[in-house]
């Protein structure tokens, strides 16, 4: 069964950085399509960064592009997105999805999440 642990989360100043991490198991991580998704308090999902199965191909959100960063190390079957420059309107659970190429893909395949606060 798919799992998916997110860590690295944590409360942050604006200006700065986090790394998170997603740890990948039961199901082929090299051959999938990856993203992040994250949700506010009170507001719907909203869907960050894809990554292909390779690596050679990237997309973001406007609403981070130019300060996230996703990669994946699939001989570690992990997702990575650094997070730089983090805004407090950056705040938001932070979950990492199997699929998924511009959008979310279903909740389904979603871990547990992560939590980044940004405050100073």
């Amino acid at each position: 069964q798919v799992q998916l642990v997110e860590s690295g989360g944590g409360l942050v100043q604006p200006g700065g950085s986090l790394r998170l991490s997603c740890a990948a198991s039961g199901f082929s991580f090299s051959t999938s399509l990856m993203s992040w998704v994250r949700q506010a308090p009170g507001q719907g999902p909203e869907w960050i960064s894809s990554i292909d199965f390779s690596s050679h191909n990237t997309i973001y959100a406007d609403s981070v592009k130019g300060r996230f960063t996703v990669s994946r190390d699939n001989a570690e079957k992990t997702l990575y997105l650094q997070m730089n420059n983090l805004k407090p309107e950056d705040t938001a659970l932070y979950y990492c999805a199997r699929g998924g190429w511009g959008t979310a893909p279903t909740r389904v395949y979603w871990g547990q999440g992560t939590q980044v606060t940004v405050s100073s």
